[in-house]
């Protein structure tokens, strides 16, 4: 089989395979199943942000006539926790809550309205204990303590702390011409996903159980599940329903919705529904880590980059989750795409009496990116040397070392992205012209932001073991291919390129080819679908089944006596033999990322077995007189290696700028006391198609990955990481003034105004 012999298929913009389903609203979210005997959950929580549970009563709760049963801590059969990295957060909370929204009973009733009225009727006695709901108060010694297990008495609320160490930066800071300081905060983010979290669990033979749900991270589920039934895996299968956005939003909390629904549906042996309302989503659901960076940077009068030291810390909320996995990856990220030849980076994931928070598109690096950016404009401007070009000067190229010592020999595109980008965006000619309008105007300003990035591609030195992928591939009787897969379709398209990556390996149409929703019992655990990994991974995972597929069909096309060039044309013949031969038509494919050797104590090492880029550049209008901001011109490049297919690519790219717009400018949750004081998006303001550039070019270099599918890396979470800073910058250079803090809504912009004489 000619192993191009579809030429065209990988970059081409076919049809998403999933489209017309979702778009005939034909396509079975969680909410649309329902099973037999179905019964509905609601969740009875803690309405305080510390405390001992001092008297649980939910007598009034079990006469209501149409709940069947609760259910409480000591009724959980295994062990009464939710596994995600670590085994500290309880399923039910049994002595000690420590977040408002927490779990602490739950009840099934015969509809949904019914198990949501009742459970208004819980009475619980609570003796308060002090609270604390500020990271850096949380440090404090004498603090509240809220982690579990605590950190150390000096320390007791510190969930994680790493560090990088490269070089002197002592040495690196004399060897510079400028130092420039800065201090960066950010808030809660909102996933905004269109779809709640909610799953249906369902006893099965033998003692088995099924979930059905809305996620990211079948294998995650499928391990939490089996923990808090006390089950072995293989007792436990977990379905992916089709998916309404995640975000990293659906990483970790499904594994505790999961879990809920499983215990009910275990007690009574009756399926059970649970399903968010948006309200209850938005309280209780995991946010983006809130942060603090503190950040230096030295460079030459060339703008040569010598050192840089940042100390961050991020709001992890009372459970860990996954912050030490977004901390490593806000570490890994720190430094930006830059050479820098000394380094001292330390990050802190803290605990406080907030609401847990977990993977968000990015995962802890925009937070120190708006760090890093915000620094190289500043460093520029103090050099007197273009923002675009100081960029330019220190970009990695191959050959180069990263932060992490890691030396780059290949696929390194960030440099073509940077020149790319200016030459899209005509950055001088625009630069003149937005000088010339604000010399012109009293009431707007206008300004142009630049914003680079590196990325790390699956999972890295962290989690090793979670960088594979499976798939099983089927040559069925009449020639078509069944493709089963453990990383999912949430939205972004997996799917339609995935069945490209197949149909380019096999020389098989496209709509030959189909990919059955995720099942657990199908695939052998493939990791989770984060990371950008889902079409590198999975990728590979086919292209090596393929492989396996293809000498079996050339042996029975040998033994058919047809030659090789007629075997696309002749596979439905082929696969007839097999059927009657009883040869075996199903193959198995496996993939595992490159290894990575990356030293905890010193952070140095090989971080990451590739990486991916982006260069961003924003025009903005500033309203003078009521401190909006409008964005109105927007260019993104990226390096993604081969772009499996163009339409798809661009469409994440330009939906990752509308959520870093919605990061930069508008998206806020204000907390007090640990109550979040946000329900809904009546008061959360997300991006519409208003807000959005009216013109937004979107370009890819293609620096290919050899060992990637067809040469491509990860996409899916660099563009939210590149457009939000270059938001942000471009609203520095309209005001002149220091832009520290999200998001800039137009309150804050006001107060940052320069002085109008």
């Amino acid at each position: 089989m000619n192993e191009r012999a579809n030429d065209g298929m990988i970059g081409a913009a076919v049809p998403r395979p999933d489209a017309l389903d979702k778009v005939r609203g034909e396509a079975r979210f969680v909410d649309d199943l329902a099973f037999p005997g179905m019964l509905h959950a609601a969740v009875i929580r803690s309405t305080v942000p510390h405390a001992k549970i001092c008297k649980l009563d939910l007598t009034s709760v079990s006469k209501h006539p149409r709940v069947t049963c609760t259910l409480t801590a000591n009724e959980v059969p295994g062990e009464n926790v939710v596994h995600v990295i670590y085994d500290y957060q309880p399923a039910l909370a049994d002595e000690i809550v420590r977040y408002v929204g927490e779990p602490i009973a739950l009840l099934a009733a015969e509809d949904r309205a019914s198990a949501r009225s009742a459970a208004a009727h819980a009475t619980i006695d609570y003796e308060e204990l002090p609270a604390v709901f500020d990271p850096l108060s949380a440090l404090s010694p004498d603090a509240p303590t809220v982690a579990v297990p605590a950190a150390t008495e000096k320390a007791p609320n510190l969930f994680n702390a790493m560090r990088i160490r490269k070089g002197n930066v002592a040495q690196g800071f004399a060897q510079a011409d400028v130092i420039v300081e800065g201090e960066y905060r950010t808030g809660y983010q909102e996933h905004a996903y269109l779809e709640t979290q909610g799953a249906i669990a369902v006893p099965e033979l033998n003692g088995a159980i099924a979930i059905y749900g809305t996620m990211q991270c079948p294998f995650y589920v499928q391990a939490a599940v089996a923990k808090v039934l006390g089950l072995p895996l293989s007792k436990v299968r977990v379905i992916q329903t089709a998916t309404g956005g995640a975000f990293g939003g659906k990483e970790d909390v499904p594994s505790l919705v999961s879990s809920l629904a499983a215990l009910l549906a275990w007690k009574v042996r009756r399926p059970v529904k649970l399903v968010f309302d948006r309200e209850e989503d938005i309280l209780t659901s995991s946010k983006r880590h809130p942060s603090i960076v503190r950040y230096k940077s030295g460079a030459k009068a060339d703008g040569t980059l010598t050192a840089i030291e940042v100390d961050f810390v991020y709001n992890a909320g009372s459970y860990q989750t996954l912050s030490s996995a977004v901390l490593w990856r806000g570490l890994m990220t720190a430094a930006g795409p830059y050479r820098i030849p000394h380094v001292k980076i330390d990050g802190r994931s803290v605990a406080t009496n907030t609401v847990p928070c977990g993977a968000f598109r990015g995962f802890g690096s925009p937070q120190v990116i708006f760090a890093h950016e915000s620094q190289m404009d500043r460093l520029a401007e103090r050099l007197g040397i273009d923002r675009l070009e100081i960029r330019r000067r220190n970009a990695l190229q191959i050959g180069d070392e990263t932060a992490t010592k890691q030396r780059l020999g290949e696929s390194v595109g960030v440099l073509q992205t940077i020149e790319e980008a200016g030459r899209l965006a005509h950055w001088e000619e625009r630069l003149r012209k937005v000088e010339a309008f604000n010399a012109a105007s009293r009431d707007r300003r206008r300004g142009l932001g630049i914003s680079s990035v590196i990325y790390g591609v699956g999972l890295g030195g962290k989690a090793p073991f979670l960088d594979k992928a499976g798939a099983y591939m089927k040559l069925e009787a009449d020639g078509s291919i069944g493709i089963a897969v453990g990383t999912v379709e949430m939205g972004q398209g997996l799917t339609t390129a995935l069945t490209q990556i197949a149909s380019e390996a096999l020389s098989v149409p496209f709509d030959r080819i189909h990919l059955a929703p995720v099942d657990s019992s199908r695939v052998p655990d493939s990791g989770p679908t984060v990371a950008s990994r889902g079409t590198m991974m999975s990728g590979l995972a086919i292209l090596d089944a393929a492989a396996k597929l293809k000498e079996r069909i050339r042996a029975a096309a040998k033994d058919l006596h047809i030659p090789e060039e007629e075997i696309p044309s002749r596979l439905q013949e082929i696969a007839q033999a097999f059927w009657m031969r009883n040869l075996d038509p199903a193959v198995e494919g496996w993939a595992k990322g490159a290894p990575v050797d990356w030293d905890e104590e010193t952070g140095l090492g090989n971080a990451y077995f590739v990486y991916s880029y982006a260069t961003h550049i924003a025009q903005v209008e500033v309203d003078l007189t009521t401190g909006e901001v409008s964005v109105e011109d927007f260019v993104a490049v990226h390096d993604s290696g081969r772009i499996v297919n163009h339409q798809l690519a661009s469409g994440q790219v330009e939906g990752g700028i509308a959520q870093g717009l919605g990061f930069a400018l508008m998206e806020e949750i204000s907390q007090k006391d640990g109550h979040l004081m946000t329900t809904g998006f009546t008061t959360y303001r997300i991006p519409t198609i208003r807000d959005i550039a009216a013109d937004t070019k979107v370009a890819f270099v293609e620096a290919l990955y050899p060992a990637g599918p067809f040469g491509a890396k990860g996409l899916g979470e660099v563009p939210l990481m590149a457009s939000h800073t270059a938001v942000s910058r471009a609203v520095a250079h309209a005001l002149g003034a220091a832009v520290n803090a999200y998001p800039l809504s137009p309150e804050r912009v006001k107060t940052t105004l320069p002085s109008r004489a």
